[in-house]
């Protein structure tokens, strides 16, 4: 009987850590440092670009819709999600359905005469350009 009450106390206990909330994750110390991963989140082929004494960031989206966030920084370490280059994959009769490792990754951001341009690859279908002069979109 002892160690049913005791497996029972022990089960509480580890729902009431389990259900503990967590502080959200921020990379900025405070003190002129910052902790990796500086993105806590799944953020892979990164792309950069840097427009006066801001940075604009893309990144692989493959076949989720809204695609290609583009992300904004001032400092490399804070950043905001600003938008999306792509409001939904097209052909839309192709991704329309789950379809695992396909879709757009690998993009390349670039900035030029007041305009962006976003450049990403297709495995099947080839390499598109989309372009706005506001990187948050159209």
């Amino acid at each position: 009987m002892r160690s049913l009450v005791f497996f029972f106390l022990l089960a509480a206990a580890g729902l009431a850590r389990a259900a503990h909330a967590q502080a959200p994750w921020v990379p900025d110390l405070g003190n002129g440092q910052y902790k990796n991963p500086v993105l806590y989140a799944d953020y892979s082929d990164p792309d950069v670009v840097r427009v006066g004494r801001d940075y604009y960031l893309t990144s692989s989206s493959f076949n989720a819709a809204p695609g290609l966030p583009i992300l904004h920084s001032r400092d490399l370490v804070n950043w905001t999600i600003i938008g999306h280059a792509l409001p939904m994959q097209l052909p839309a009769g192709r991704y329309n359905q789950v379809q695992h490792g396909n879709g757009v990754w690998a993009p390349a951001l670039r900035h030029h005469n007041g305009r962006f341009y976003l450049y990403y690859p297709d495995p099947d279908l080839g390499i598109f350009v989309t372009t706005a002069t506001n990187p948050a979109g159209p």
